[in-house]
């Protein structure tokens, strides 16, 4: 760290279009970069003056004729204990790989996302892979169905039955979660289930893209549009006609471009930038965000009618700390997609180990459990994973909060409060509602024969207990 308190950051890249746009965003988080052009100028670095007060490297893979393991093994060699991220374009999981072999702590995939490169970067300085940054295994094709999903606790049934049963329609559906929760698989899944499966899915990561090139890339421009524009773009709205458009981290998109999307939402007419007439699309919108939505309305942050226009359906996911008796199952499968990667072999996962990742709390959500997972069957030598192989998780110890007691053999609906008392009657009646309503997987008819009630009883119980949008 230098003198002034910020931290300092080496990126090997020779490009400058790549050096400004990650020395902008690190500065954002009160980074300052110096800069390399290749593993033996970054190298010399270490040597001088800034290269001592280094806090962490990262190291662009599509730097040519240069091997990156070897850069980051030598790296490595000569200051140990100094963060190396790895920058790569092309999400091969084979570089990723090799590149954690030789000593990477982490990689991060282009296009960066401010957020992300932050806190990949604040998470390895405080010696922790808090997982933020979406890992390269899910770069890999790998559509789930709703069946095939993992995950068996109420609540989190309850919102893939209410996704399952919006697929069916055209409306818009809105996920909310916290980050890495999975909402891009619940799109995914939505839209394999819905009538526009043969029609591409497009996906577009809102808080990704500079401000000033959201409408570009949503709606598209006109050669000579605005300086800079010199050839005709398609925006991602026509590239989804007849399909699914997934906008995630919505929230961030500026009241401008949110203006434009309210109008195309209610027309159906994308107006390229500089165009002279607009062009009809057929394009079901899912949104996610990882903010409490509304809460950005009444801060002025998002229009109210887009909020409500987007929001026909709305699908809450709940983090994976509400849902620890999801992770030894969600870990045997993560484990499975992970060994089918190049480099990689089936392995196990042993019950102390399994234990250590119940008791951690997942601020990261499932992304951040994959990342590491994956990190472990990288470094693995054995057949199984234990305990050992997850030693930043094993050092931060458990940081969940011991859970209320929960009836035996009660299906993960909770009897008595964090206070030792037992919960209301309409509280334990509105879990049981959520548990049926996951477990026979949104079919209501089923679920009011197997509690024993009317059809409209139960509808009615819904709007009661505040479960309306299941219906």
């Amino acid at each position: 760290m230098t003198r002034n308190g910020q931290r300092l950051l080496l990126l090997i890249d020779n490009e400058p279009a790549q050096r400004r746009l990650v020395s902008a965003l690190a500065s954002r988080g009160g980074w300052r970069t110096v800069f390399a052009s290749d593993g033996e100028m970054a190298i010399a670095t270490l040597g001088t003056q800034d290269g001592m007060q280094l806090d962490a490297i990262i190291l662009d893979h599509s730097a040519p004729h240069e091997d990156a393991s070897a850069v980051i093994a030598e790296l490595r060699n000569r200051r140990p204990a100094l963060p190396i991220l790895m920058l790569t374009a092309n999400g091969s999981v084979e570089h990723a790989v090799n590149a954690m072999r030789a000593g990477a702590t982490d990689f991060l995939v282009k296009p960066l996302a401010p957020d992300r490169l932050l806190a990949s970067l604040d998470a390895v300085v405080a010696g922790t892979t808090a997982g933020e940054l979406r890992p390269l295994t899910e770069k890999i094709p790998a559509l789930l169905a709703f069946d095939e999903i993992v995950g068996s606790s109420p609540d989190f049934r309850a919102a893939l039955a209410i996704a399952a049963k919006a697929a069916r329609g055209r409306v818009a559906i809105l996920l909310e979660g916290e980050s890495g929760v999975g909402k891009e698989v619940v799109a995914e899944a939505i839209h394999a289930a819905s009538p526009r499966a043969k029609r591409p899915m497009i996906s577009v990561n809102c808080g990704a893209i500079p401000a000033n090139l959201v409408e570009s890339e949503l709606f598209g421009h006109e050669e000579g549009a605005f300086t800079g524009a010199f050839e005709r773009k398609i925006g991602r709205f026509r590239e989804a006609d007849g399909g699914t458009l997934f906008l995630d981290e919505i929230g961030a998109m500026p009241i401008d471009a949110q203006i434009k999307l309210l109008h195309l939402l209610d027309t159906g007419d994308v107006h390229a930038l500089g165009a002279r007439h607009p062009q009809q699309v057929d394009v079901r919108v899912i949104a996610a965000s990882n903010t409490t939505l509304i809460d950005e309305v009444e801060a002025d942050r998002f229009r109210e009618d887009l909020y409500y226009r987007l929001n026909a359906v709305q699908v809450t996911i709940p983090p994976l700390r509400e849902r620890t008796g999801d992770i030894p199952a969600l870990a045997r499968h993560l484990l499975a997609r992970i060994a089918q990667q190049p480099g990689l072999r089936p392995l196990g996962i042993t019950d102390d180990a399994l234990a250590l990742l119940v008791q951690y709390d997942w601020p990261g959500n499932v992304r951040q459990m994959q990342n590491a997972l994956f990190r472990a069957a990288v470094l693995c030598e054995s057949d199984a994973l234990t305990r050992a192989d997850f030693p930043q998780i094993a050092a931060l110890g458990s940081r969940r909060r011991p859970e209320p007691a929960t009836a035996a053999g009660g299906g993960g609906v909770t009897l008595f409060s964090a206070d030792g008392h037992l919960r209301t009657l309409e509280e334990i009646e509105s879990d049981l509602i959520r548990l049926a309503i996951g477990h026979y997987r949104g079919r209501m008819t089923e679920v009011a024969r197997r509690l024993g009630i009317g059809r409209s009883t139960l509808y009615r119980k819904l709007a009661e207990l505040g479960i309306d949008n299941v219906a």
